[in-house]
């Protein structure tokens, strides 16, 4: 057997990955397992998206290497989509990089700034991911707390009572996965002032934009902050486009030709079609947001009504895709909700999977039409907690 990278010794594979397999296995075995776990949409992208990639992949063009940058009028849509949601000013020709899929971008900032030895700020709880890239550069993820007394935000006073000598990143995500939390612009001006004080790259990781969010945000809509910001966001959650893979990296020339330089060597561009389909989607009016939002609405008092039975508690303010719940106090997450795969075939998401301040909570995806989610709701009404 040839070795591998002493690198791999660092990480483990992703927890979806590995029980997800497991799941499969149970299916196979003839369970009936329902999957509320995964935050991957269920629903169709809008019908003229279909139709512009469907059309653009009939044209004889369309099949060969396209630019690393993207197409221009990708470009374009994606600077006018945060102009007229967002109220940001972009330059579409240096201030912004289509990724495939922002889950690519956490690799290429990584890898754009990152040495070896230095630390990146990583949230606990938070997206395994940050962590597992930091550490696969040979680089260090520090932790910093998140908790429901502090709304899910950063402890900043704490933060900088640490040794931040070697921090070259600080990854947020907000609004928050996999707490839902929200963070007002005052809440984000604050941690952009504390990461231009401590000279850190701030990354927003901002997918769930436009999930059950009455107000959007951009951390870019902070003044001045350009330089020490680079914010990621995606049309994976909001258009229902998560196979699509298409992604997008915003920030100052300097930080966009930086990540450039890693993604060049990387791929070879999107393919066209996919362009052609997330400049449709950018381009839609509020009436595509309106309507999702209404089924996400439909599904989440289902979900609120499985917690319930559950005996867990959660905030009705959360925003985003999931829904975060604190189970009964003393309850060891991934036992609670192996019970609940084994005994009752449905698998729900322990917090665990999501750091050490996970402890205590589940995650529930709303990404199950609402006849699915009654069909949960039976399995687990008065079951015994």
């Amino acid at each position: 057997m040839i070795k591998t990278a002493n690198r791999l010794n660092s990480v483990i594979e992703y927890y979806f990955s590995t029980k997800l397999k497991e799941v499969a296995k149970l299916k196979q075995a003839g369970k009936p397992i329902i999957n509320i776990g995964v935050g991957s949409p269920d629903l169709s992208p809008p019908t003229q998206v279909v139709e512009a990639i469907l059309k653009a992949s009939s044209q004889s063009n369309s099949h060969g290497y396209q630019g690393y940058q993207g197409l221009p009028e990708l470009r374009k849509a994606m600077a006018s989509f945060y102009k007229r949601k967002l109220n940001v000013e972009l330059n579409y020709e240096n201030e912004i990089l289509p990724l495939t899929g922002s889950k690519e971008g956490v690799m290429h900032i990584s890898m754009a700034f990152l040495n070896k030895g230095d630390e990146a700020l990583v949230p606990n709880p938070g997206y395994p991911t940050y962590s597992s890239v930091t550490r696969l550069l040979e680089a260090k993820p520090v932790s910093y707390n998140l908790s429901e007394e502090n709304n899910w935000l950063p402890d900043l006073v704490e933060l900088e009572k640490t040794d931040l000598s070697k921090v070259k990143i600080m990854w947020i995500n907000y609004p928050n996965m996999p707490s839902g939390a929200s963070a007002s612009l005052e809440d984000m001006r604050k941690i952009v002032e504390f990461a231009v004080k401590n000279d850190i790259l701030l990354v927003n990781d901002n997918p769930y934009s436009f999930v059950l969010n009455e107000k959007p945000k951009s951390i870019l809509e902070i003044e001045g902050s350009k330089n020490n910001v680079i914010e990621l966001n995606s049309l994976s959650k909001s258009f229902n486009m998560a196979g699509w893979r298409v992604g997008m990296l915003i920030g100052s020339s300097h930080n966009v030709n930086a990540v450039l330089k890693v993604k060049s060597n990387m791929d070879s561009g999107m393919y066209y079609g996919l362009q052609k389909g997330a400049i449709a989607a950018l381009n839609i009016g509020d009436e595509w947001f309106i309507n999702i939002n209404r089924e996400y609405r439909e599904r989440r008092e289902i979900v609120w009504r499985i917690l319930d039975e559950l005996k867990a508690k959660y905030d009705k303010n959360q925003v985003g895709l999931f829904v975060w719940a604190k189970i009964k106090r003393g309850v060891n997450s991934q036992v609670f909700t192996d019970n609940i795969l084994y005994n009752y075939d449905v698998f729900i998401t322990p917090g665990t999977v999501f750091g050490t301040n996970g402890e205590g909570y589940i995650r529930v995806s709303l990404c199950s039409s609402t006849e699915v989610l009654e069909e949960v709701f039976d399995r687990l009404k008065n079951i015994e907690i």
